[in-house]
């Protein structure tokens, strides 16, 4: 049984179709939306659609931007020369906030699955390597600690060694604040492996 009309039904169908938007949080979101302005609601609507037109790749680093080259790449200040691989844009915001990276990115969109049939082609390699064609130094693979990271991660390592450029991998292991009882074993694994001395 419906328990609103079709228009508001299909406003929270719609937003329930968002990646972590639930039944609740899709029907909360309708509502507060049916309460805004008239003007919020159409400066969002368009906010999102200039958006959807007018974001692409970056012609270097392949980051969403609504630029041909992105702010980060275009940053004279960067060092060039040491390139962060990472899945997706999220990611590079992610390490963006430490403001501790001074080197610049090159985003896959995605990672190596077989099991989903992604493979080396469907990710943003090729342009990795035509990057790697200039004077580059580091690559630092920052993939997840999935199944799927680490077999990105593996076969970038395995393409660029030859090149005699250095490869390195972020460390992973135990998070700050984390309590040891909790934690998997392939994730103790790696901390001790990745220890540091003091």
């Amino acid at each position: 049984m419906d328990y609103y009309s079709k228009q508001i039904s299909k406003l929270i169908e719609e937003f329930s179709g968002l990646p972590g938007i639930g039944a609740k949080s899709a029907q909360r979101l309708a509502f507060h939306i049916l309460n805004m302005p008239t003007e919020q609601v159409e400066a969002l609507s368009n906010a999102i659609l200039e958006a959807k037109r007018n974001v692409k790749y970056c012609k270097c680093c392949f980051t969403l931007t609504d630029e041909d080259v992105c702010p980060i790449c275009k940053d004279s200040t960067r060092n060039q020369k040491v390139i962060m691989v990472v899945e997706n844009t999220r990611d590079l915001a992610a390490y963006e906030k430490t403001g501790k990276f001074e080197g610049v990115y090159h985003v896959l969109h995605g990672a190596i699955s077989p099991m989903l049939g992604i493979g080396p082609n469907d990710i943003k390699l090729k342009e990795l390597m035509i990057r790697l064609e200039a004077d580059v130094d580091e690559v630092i693979i920052a993939t997840n600690s999935s199944l799927e990271g680490e077999t990105t991660a593996m076969y970038i390592s395995k393409l660029i060694k030859p090149t005699g450029i250095k490869v390195t991998r972020i460390a992973s292991g135990v998070p700050v604040g984390g309590d040891l009882e909790y934690i998997d074993e392939v994730t103790l694994l790696r901390a001790l492996e990745g220890r540091t001395q003091l």
